[in-house]
């Protein structure tokens, strides 16, 4: 019987997890050296906040793309590459500052898919 951990943070392919992971940590990385710029005392909860949602921000990003593509379909939009690249990195920032919240949803999911596969 798999582990409650391999169900849920194990349960994203390493390539989409991998991908996802990088994207967050380089926005959790500028929200760190943000924090410890500057001649002021950092804000350490502001850090640790940064950090859980780095963890978290690929499993936000699998319940947005999940909810995007249950929405959207096979549909295939063209867009200006600018207006693209702008909706884009809006995403990515709502995706990441909300990932403590969302992260849960998808972390769920995943639970109950995996475990429903393993019981097959």
């Amino acid at each position: 019987m798999r582990s409650l951990f391999a169900k849920t943070f194990g349960g994203l392919s390493g390539p989409v997890y991998l991908r996802h992971f990088l994207f967050g940590a380089v926005l959790g990385a500028l929200l760190v050296a943000l924090a410890l710029s500057g001649n002021h005392k950092p804000n350490y909860g502001f850090i640790v906040f940064a950090l859980i949602n780095t963890a978290l921000y690929p499993y936000a990003r699998f319940v947005y793309e999940s909810v995007v593509g249950y929405i959207v379909g096979n549909n295939q939009f063209y867009w200006e590459t600018r207006a693209f690249l702008w909706a884009k990195c809006c995403t990515i920032l709502l995706c990441f500052m909300f990932a403590i919240f969302v992260a849960p949803i998808g972390l769920t999911y995943l639970f109950f898919r995996n475990s429903k596969r393993s019981a097959m």
